[in-house]
């Protein structure tokens, strides 16, 4: 039996993320830490039978101190617990996760890629920059790795293209971080009228201007539809102000539902599911929709465009395009009859794509933890 430490940037993900992960690695008979940077997740984690440590990590920024500070604390943690096993996820914690378990020696080090973010954007000179020094502490990084999960095969192929992987570690594709079907069950739509619902944090390259604009040219033609937007503010460089949030909500044009643990309840409630992000990993949130049963309307982007088979569980519409976005909202305001058989549809997809057991069985595999499906 192993010793696994799981390094994550937001404590939260621990639970709602790898909760099925973890409980399936500590009921294989391995032990599991769990680090994060916030407080208050050790009951949380004790439930799924693991131990919880906070370290110190600013999720946004490449602060040389703040991240000289983070790759120490792992180095301190990784030496008091002595793991066997490293697996780090989001874009610091792979970076110094595996410098920190490089340094430390341990003989398994693993890293999942869930999403390029705001390095990998298109934008000015400053952007650019950044990429240039992430590509290169990811290069310095991932060589370290004995493999590197990936969740869509589009983040696979660049890593490849830009020589981030070392021979050594292969890259394992996986379907996003999964979903569990049993939590998320199947719900069949409410009665109207017809809501549209967007959850994410409030970051621009979530395509939400996007879906605020779309909103706005529905509401003049539908007054009784509900465009909804669930999901926290965001220290990214690219979030939006509240300010900008509690005008729209003042305009009338969408309603801004604050941020939750549970998001259930408002899925449950919805009629169709909207992301017009701009790049994902595989985005949870439209798993965790078609998992309820919803149609999805969302980008031909990179990790989007691989959860809707268009025409069969919801529509693909092009990156930062208003007019073919209110096109494929459209449709359902048109068409309501279609809400049902579409999200029929969607609940399908993620049962035979998306079942986070399966998925947990191809990463306990490949770190040689068994493939125990929790």
């Amino acid at each position: 039996m192993a010793k696994v430490l799981v390094v994550s940037h937001y404590a939260p993900t621990l639970v709602n993320f790898r909760g099925v992960l973890i409980r399936s690695m500590t009921e294989a008979g391995h032990k599991v830490v769990a680090l994060g940077p916030e407080p208050g997740y050790g009951e949380a984690l004790e439930a799924l039978g693991a131990r919880y440590r906070q370290y110190p990590l600013e999720r946004t920024g490449l602060n040389p101190l703040h991240d000289y500070g983070t790759l120490r604390s792992l180095v301190r943690i990784i030496r008091e617990e002595s793991p066997e096993i490293v697996f780090s996820y989001a874009v610091k914690p792979v970076i110094y996760g595996s410098k920190a378990a490089g340094a430390c020696r341990v003989p398994g080090i693993y890293s999942m890629i869930t999403g390029l973010g705001y390095a990998f954007g298109a934008g000015d000179w400053k952007r650019m920059m950044v990429t240039a020094l992430v590509c290169n502490m990811y290069r310095r990084s991932l060589r370290l790795n004995r493999a590197v999960f990936f969740q869509n095969p589009d983040d696979r192929d660049l890593f490849v293209r830009l020589g981030l992987l070392p021979e050594g570690a292969p890259p394992v594709l996986v379907n996003g971080s999964g979903v569990d079907l049993d939590r998320f069950y199947w719900v069949p739509p409410p009665p109207p009228p017809l809501t549209f619902l967007l959850v994410a944090r409030l970051l621009r390259d979530k395509g939400i201007g996007e879906f605020v604009a779309a909103a706005r040219v529905l509401k003049r033609r539908y007054p009784a539809a509900d465009f909804q937007m669930l999901g926290p503010l965001d220290p990214n460089p690219t979030a939006l102000r509240r300010e900008e949030v509690e005008n729209w909500s003042r305009e009338g044009i969408i309603r801004y539902l604050g941020e939750t643990r549970d998001v259930r309840p408002f899925l449950e409630r919805a009629h169709v599911f909207v992301l017009p992000s701009y790049r994902e990993g595989t985005p949870r949130s439209v798993l965790e929709a078609m998992a309820v049963g919803r149609p999805v309307i969302t980008t031909a982007a990179p990790g989007c465009r691989e959860t809707v088979r268009p025409g069969e569980n919801g529509w693909l519409v092009p990156v930062q395009n208003v007019t073919k976005l209110v096109e494929a909202m459209d449709f359902f305001l048109q068409n309501p009859e279609r809400i049902l058989v579409m999200g029929q549809a969607s609940r399908r997809i993620a049962e035979e794509k998306y079942d986070v057991r399966q998925v947990n069985q191809v990463l306990m595999r490949t770190m040689g933890l068994g493939s125990h499906d929790g």
